[in-house]
């Protein structure tokens, strides 16, 4: 805790800590340009993980809860059109292609296997920012920094939350847990999902600090009101919804 003008104030990374849920999957077999997209999304405060190829990337999709997909189409074992078609089958995660096809028929094939946008290489960076931000502010149904579920709202920039009127006091993991749970409302978020984005640990299942945080967050936010939000999804992990 920092002070200001006398008075004890969060410091400002706090901000991108929560920002760093927002998490990124890089489909590419081109290691110089997978780092140089990892390095610039970590730099604006996104998670980034990468595959090097077609199936560990539809593996990786599959398999982890990612706010955005970023998919190359020349890609070994498995190229991004095949990838496309199987992640629509079972999931809605936004896609955008990354390819250096930059023909018509490539841009409407891709868009028409139903990814979001489609830039095509080499692009500018401050492009593709923009084009992120633009995606990921089409799938969070909260709009600016306010989260809200039921009657629990949460306001990042100012770190504050409130249910039913009432200000409740969380610690800065037990903030950023909240804020992961808000950002993907109604998924069942598992044990391992919820260590990387909140402790950026790998999951050990002889440890209980996934639970231990979850508890203890409940005591704060379900406990003291009638309806509860955070629910357990026995052997899975755990879903924040609304109960009906």
């Amino acid at each position: 805790m920092m002070r200001r003008n006398g008075r004890r104030v969060r410091p400002f990374l706090l901000h991108a800590e929560v920002l760093s849920c927002l998490k990124i999957l890089i489909i590419e077999d081109e290691e110089k340009t997978a780092e140089y997209l990892r390095n610039g999304l970590n730099e604006a405060g996104y998670t980034a993980d990468w595959a090097a190829n077609g199936i560990d990337g539809l593996h990786m999709a599959r398999e982890n809860a990612y706010d955005l997909i970023l998919l190359d189409v020349m890609l070994p074992e498995m190229d991004g059109w095949t990838v496309m078609e199987r992640l629509r089958i079972h999931l809605q995660t936004p896609v955008l292609f990354l390819s250096a096809l930059g023909a018509l028929e490539d841009r409407l094939r891709g868009l028409g296997l139903g990814a979001d946008e489609y830039l095509v290489k080499p692009f500018s960076y401050a492009e593709l920012l923009a084009r992120i931000r633009i995606i990921l502010r089409r799938g969070q149904p909260q709009s600016g920094n306010v989260l809200s579920l039921a009657d629990l709202v949460v306001d990042i920039e100012k770190f504050r939350c409130e249910r039913a009127g009432k200000r409740i006091t969380l610690t800065n993991k037990e903030f950023k847990l909240l804020v992961c749970f808000l950002q993907h409302p109604g998924q069942v978020l598992s044990r391992t999902f919820l260590a990387s984005r909140v402790w950026d640990m790998n999951f050990d299942s002889d440890t209980n600090v996934v639970d231990v945080a979850v508890r203890r967050l409940r005591q704060k936010i379900d406990e003291p009101f009638q309806n509860q939000l955070i629910h357990t999804i026995h052997g899975v992990g755990y879903r924040c919804e609304e109960e009906p």
